[in-house]
Order: C-alpha cells, then sequence, then structure tokens
C-alpha cells in the first residue's frame, strides 16, 4: 500500500522523527540476510560461508564486509551489481516478511499516533537501500503512516553518519519544512544509530528491540533508552519534549 502523506495545510509540524527499520520498527526475520547472501554468490560465484553483524549499518557496508570474509579480490568492484541483484531478491518478498517477521511492541499504535499529531513529520533513516526499505515497511503496512519520499537510505550514503543531512534536505526541498537539528528524532536500535544522529547534532531514542538489551545500551549515552515503544503516550511526549 502506497504511503499516506500528511495534508500540509495548518501550522507546520515542529518534530522531525526518523526511524530505523530493522530492530526498531520491525523484524524480517531471515529473509534479508538469506537475500544477502544469494545476491553475493549470484554476482560472485562463490559461496558465502560467513555471517557479518548487520545491526545499524548500510547495505552498501554490508555487502563489502561480506565480500572481505570471503576474500573477494577487489571487493570494491563488485557492489554496484550486488547491490542491484539484492533489490531483485527482496522485491518479492513481502509476504515472506510477512508471515516470517514481525512487527515490534507499540509501533502499529505509535506510528498512526504520531501520523495524525501535527507536531511531528516522521519517515525512515536506515542503512536499507530505499526499495528495499520499502519492501519491508510494506509488508506489514506501516508505509501508510511514514512519508518516504523525504527519507535517508542506504542508496543515498554507504556512511550511515551522512544520512540526517539527507533526510533534512529532503524534507526541506520537497515539504518545504526545515528543521534545527535539536528539532529532530533519530529512533534506532544500535551504536550506529546513535553516531548517526550525534554527526547530526541530532536527539537520538535507542530501543532495546533489536540486538542489544536497553541495559545494554544505556552506557551509550542516548538522549533516551527504552526496552521497547509499548508506552506510546509516554514516546509521544518524549518526541514532542
Amino acid at each position: 500500500m502506497p504511503e499516506t502523506v500528511r495534508p500540509t495545510a495548518g501550522a507546520p509540524p515542529s518534530r522531525l522523527v526518523l526511524w530505523d527499520v530493522d530492530g526498531t520498527l520491525l523484524r524480517a526475520g531471515e529473509v534479508a540476510s538469506a537475500a544477502f547472501t544469494r545476491a553475493v554468490e549470484a554476482i560472485v560465484g562463490r559461496p558465502v560461508r560467513h555471517r557479518v553483524r548487520m545491526s545499524g549499518k548500510t547495505d552498501p557496508q554490508i555487502v563489502g564486509e561480506l565480500l572481505a570474509e570471503a576474500g573477494v579480490p577487489d571487493p570494491k568492484r563488485h557492489v554496484t551489481a550486488i547491490l542491484a541483484r539484492l533489490q531483485v531478491e527482496l522485491r518479492g518478498a513481502g509476504p515472506v516478511i510477512a508471515a516470517r517477521g514481525e512487527v515490534l511492541p507499540g509501533i502499529r499504535e505509535l506510528l498512526p499516533t504520531l501520523h495524525a499529531d501535527p507536531r511531528f513529520l516522521q519517515t525512515l533513516l536506515t542503512g536499507n537501500l530505499a526499495p528495499n526499505a520499502r519492501v519491508k515497511v510494506g509488508a506489514f503496512g506501516l508505509d501508510r503512516w511514514l512519508d518516504l519520499e523525504v527519507g535517508a537510505y542506504g542508496s543515498d550514503d554507504a556512511d550511515r553518519r551522512n544520512l540526517v543531512p539527507v533526510a533534512l534536505e529532503r524534507v526541506a526541498r520537497r515539504r518545504g519544512r526545515r528543521f534545527e537539528p535539536g528539532a529532530v528524532w533519530v529512533i534506532g536500535d544500535s551504536d550506529n544509530d546513535l553516531a548517526c544522529a550525534r554527526a547530526a547534532g541530532a536527539r537520538c531514542l535507542l530501543v532495546g528491540t533489536g540486538r542489544a538489551t536497553r541495559e545494554e545500551l544505556l552506557p551509550l549515552g542516548a538522549d533516551a533508552t527504552l526496552a521497547d515503544l509499548s508506552d506510546v503516550a509516554g514516546v509521544v511526549a518524549l518526541l514532542a519534549g
């Protein structure tokens, strides 16, 4: 289902919310990791026997690490072809993701609540390539609450720390709205999400629904750290503050 963009009439939003996808909004099961393996094997013609930690990384970064682990000579020359193949692998995966994955606690209530609140504009900031991010959130119907056209993706930059400015530029150009860094929240589940926010001077909410628990995330020093997002009213108050 295509995303629903809120009309621009009335007071403009005062907070920009940038959502990570995997481990924050949802889990896609093993579908994505299997797609990476198939894409690499299809292009380089050798089996991928190693796994890499994917949490908080961009798709180009993950591909580079998989190629390095596989001992592929001159790995950079294969990255573009593998990323194109990865999109092919995931293009029709929505039903499988919906069947094997899950939406994380509070998300089905929180996204429409923020969407209906004129103080907020929400989109994605994710290491996924833009088409792959659309497949994942679309599998669960979450795309209707997100303005995906102004998001920032792994297809924009392999370095996640550069993605907040991408989103800010798109929001300004396509929605006519400029946000100061302090009015931007990055919501994620890893140290890379925090590094991304800090690089741009944005605020960061970390949630313990990915590979790390709240207790493991607390020492990182994010602006807020929660076990999950099930306290919808509390999260809305936090983001509005």
